[in-house]
């Protein structure tokens, strides 16, 4: 007996992450112009805002994009 093989189109793309994954992303990279709005401005550079709270957004934004990165999709089982 001979099997046929057959193969399915390659129209669909496939991507590297999850929905979830994409959307992650996006708020983390909302997260960090938010961190580098803080930052803006020419008075008082010695501000809390610009000098404690602005550096720990835009640093919580980039940790909360690798996390985006690295987070696995629920297996659908």
């Amino acid at each position: 007996m001979e099997k046929k093989i057959t193969s399915t189109p390659t129209n669909a793309s496939t991507f590297v992450f999850e929905k979830i994954n994409y959307q992650l992303l996006l708020v983390s990279i909302f997260i960090v112009i938010i961190g580098f709005a803080l930052m803006s401005g020419s008075t008082d550079i010695y501000s809390f805002r610009k000098i404690i709270l602005a550096p720990i957004v835009v640093i919580g934004g980039f940790i909360f994009g690798f996390y985006a990165i690295l987070k696995k999709a629920k297996s659908k089982a």
